[in-house]
């Protein structure tokens, strides 16, 4: 039996609602950016996501942001994100700042 996924949708059918997901990368390096435009396209809400950072305003993580899909980042950097600035800032985000080491 093959565990091999050929549709990206399909990997995540099960993801719901207020879910932790955890994405690798760094900076806009490395980031899965196409699950992450799967998990926008499914309009998954609630999210807690712990990444390095958030993206920025038009790409990787901050595209989940500009669909308000996150409700906490655990990150260790806040970056240049104006969405995530703002979400911040208002307390639309909870955010829980996160030494690099202790998040790698």
């Amino acid at each position: 039996m093959s565990k091999v996924i050929k549709e990206i949708h399909k990997a995540f059918e099960r993801l719901e609602d207020d879910m932790t997901v955890l994405a690798g990368g760094f900076g806009l390096c490395g980031i899965p950016e196409h699950s992450i435009e799967a998990i926008r396209d499914k309009g998954t809400k609630g999210l807690t996501v712990v990444s390095n950072n958030c993206g920025v305003d038009d790409f990787g993580l901050g595209r989940l942001l500009e669909h308000k899909q996150i409700d906490k980042m655990i990150s260790s950097y806040v970056g240049e994100n104006k969405i995530f600035e703002q979400q911040l800032i208002s307390g639309e985000l909870d955010v829980e700042l996160t030494p690099q080491g202790t998040l790698a």
